[in-house]
């Protein structure tokens, strides 16, 4: 792997701070120019295209077209190992509520999940990394479509992503809100859930809402079709396991007298465990024809299994977590972080190559997926701290994550 460099010793935290805080106001503004102009899965046109001309400007290799709008910057600094670091650009079909300056200018597009942050942070670490990043081997920074579709991540990969930039690691990194901002929860093993869907058409016999005996009541079936689901859980998944069963949407009907022939439910499915995630998709069939047969109706049930959970890797989150403790302090970093239900298709990039998802806090906010939701830019500086230090510690010449006493 060539001759040794330095580890990144604790000093060199302020190298590193005093640096990107040299940047001034430059990512903050850069963050708010992509939250004023978002744009959905598989169209990150211009979002694109500014991470590719940013990149290209530090001395980057750029690569893009990558699954469409994907773009990837390589940077070279002779022989050793390669990492890997990603971040999603893709916004949500979403109605902003915030009232900000920077609000969308694209009616019913909305940067309502951070990955205008996301984008903003690593363009930061990259900037740092080009100019006064101490490292050897090869660095690969992975710019991610279509996150919210679950199709990005796959796509990149089945485009050749890990034969085109090999990676002996791969990290990913989001924002949460609810947690202090800045502070950091790594998690080993399950961190994120699988998600599957499934979309339920009951069908009935419809009439007269005063002759209910003359017709065969999809509206009633699914009520009882609702409640049953509930004991998917409760009844079939072993209770030290995690599960979640929600029907989202139901409809049904147009007027109060009348009785529909069909109601249309839909839902999604979360675990943590293979062996619960197949139990679910078993079961929820089974329910839902077994519950309307009941009731004189039918179900037809169209169950699409989503993309798998995020399973962190053993050594990669426990350097991960070193990395920050090393940069924030044991007060920052919560050593009982939980998994999260929720769901990312970073999860194929960690079926692919090893890696660790790190959430990080955005503070007090509204939730993710909220029309009210607002990166918080004050997290901004000290994750693009964290993803330099992380990468110039992977890529020293042993890759130890243990570090020197200054």
């Amino acid at each position: 792997m060539g001759a040794a460099l330095p580890r990144p010793a604790l000093k060199d935290i302020h190298r590193v701070e005093s640096t990107i805080a040299g940047y001034g106001d430059e990512f903050i503004a850069l963050r708010r120019d992509i939250h004023r102009h978002p744009e959905l899965s598989f169209k990150e046109h211009r979002t694109s295209a500014l991470v590719a001309e940013r990149l290209a400007a530090w001395g980057y290799e750029v690569t893009t077209g990558l699954a469409g709008t994907g773009v990837v910057g390589t940077l070279r600094r002779g022989p050793g190992r390669s990492l890997g670091i990603r971040a999603d650009m893709d916004a949500l079909p979403i109605h902003e509520a915030t009232g900000l300056p920077y609000a969308s200018e694209n009616a019913g597009v909305m940067h309502a999940c951070g990955h205008d942050g996301h984008t903003a942070i690593l363009l930061a670490a990259a900037r740092f990394l080009a100019e006064a990043g101490s490292f050897r081997g090869t660095l690969h920074l992975i710019f991610q479509p279509a996150e919210e579709l679950g199709a990005g991540a796959k796509k990149m990969i089945d485009e050749g992503l890990f034969t085109r930039f090999p990676c002996d690691a791969v990290f990913g990194l989001h924002n949460w809100p609810g947690v202090g901002a800045g502070h950091v929860g790594c998690v080993t093993g399950p961190a994120m859930a699988a998600i599957d869907q499934a979309h339920i058409t009951v069908r009935g016999k419809g009439g007269h809402g005063a002759q209910p005996h003359e017709t065969v009541d999809p509206v009633v079936a699914s009520a009882h079709l609702i409640a049953a689901l509930q004991t998917v859980v409760s009844r079939n998944v072993d209770p030290l396991d995690m599960g979640v069963v929600t029907v989202g949407s139901i409809h049904g009907g147009e007027a109060s007298n009348v009785i529909p022939n069909t109601v249309e439910l839909k839902l999604t499915a979360r675990s943590f465990k293979p062996e619960v995630r197949a139990l679910l998709a078993q079961r929820i069939p089974a329910l839902a024809r077994a519950q309307a047969e009941s009731f004189g109706a039918q179900a037809e049930v169209d169950y699409r299994p989503g993309f798998p959970p995020v399973v962190n890797h053993v050594e990669e989150t426990a350097f991960a977590r070193a990395v920050a403790l090393d940069t924030f302090g044991a007060q920052r970093v919560d050593p009982a972080f939980r998994p999260r239900t929720a769901s990312e298709d970073f999860a194929y990039m960690l079926q692919a190559c090893p890696g660790s998802y790190v959430f990080f806090g955005n503070g007090e906010s509204a939730s993710l997926h909220s029309p009210r939701y607002d990166f918080n830019d004050a997290i901004l500086a000290p994750a693009a701290v964290y993803w330099a230090r992380l990468a110039e510690r992977f890529l020293s010449a042993d890759g130890d994550t243990q570090e020197t006493t200054p």
